[in-house]
């Protein structure tokens, strides 16, 4: 893709670095509307919890969406220029679309088309999840898969990209 998506900041790291605060942080000191789309599923009440959690950390400055699996036409939804979308997490999102067994090239796709439009300023969050081992099952080596993929392609044409560590930001692009 030759295309650079202007508004679109890529925000990657492990569990628990720091990524998502950060993420929140890049959105709210850009001053405009705060929009944010949850992609998790609440499969158990400790998801549930984590969930509720999260909503009430980020207050009332945010209006939350939460889309499991149409990711695209929820952003499309909401696109406007004076609003910052954060989208949390794109490897959930990849989780929902594997449960659901959709096209992910379809869907990559999609989302980078929407991307390069986009009149919002959209921070993405995602887990780097191609730092370990090979997984041990098929299952788990295809998701890793799909989101290395979808990551090197967000990548390529995002204004910026960040890689969090223990809390730190570490500007990769940008």
């Amino acid at each position: 893709m030759s295309f650079v998506s202007p508004g679109t900041i890529l925000v990657l790291g492990g569990a628990r670095s720091g990524k998502s605060r950060f993420a929140e942080k890049l959105v709210a000191d850009c001053g405009l509307e705060r929009h944010y789309v949850a992609t998790g599923r609440a499969w158990d009440e400790e998801m549930r919890d984590r969930i509720a959690q999260h909503r009430a950390d980020r207050g009332d400055l945010w209006t939350t969406h939460e889309e499991p699996l149409d990711l695209v036409d929820c952003l499309s939804s909401i696109d406007s220029e004076g609003r910052a979308i954060l989208v949390d997490c794109l490897t959930l999102w990849v989780t929902n679309l594997m449960m659901e067994e959709l096209d992910m090239a379809a869907e990559f796709a999609a989302l980078a088309e929407f991307l390069a439009g986009a009149k919002a300023r959209i921070v993405l969050v995602s887990n780097e999840v191609g730092l370990g081992i090979v997984p041990e099952n098929r299952m788990a080596r295809d998701f890793r898969d799909h989101a290395g993929r979808l990551h090197q392609m967000i990548a390529a044409t995002a204004a910026e990209v960040y890689f969090v560590a223990a809390g730190l930001p570490l500007k990769m692009k940008g």
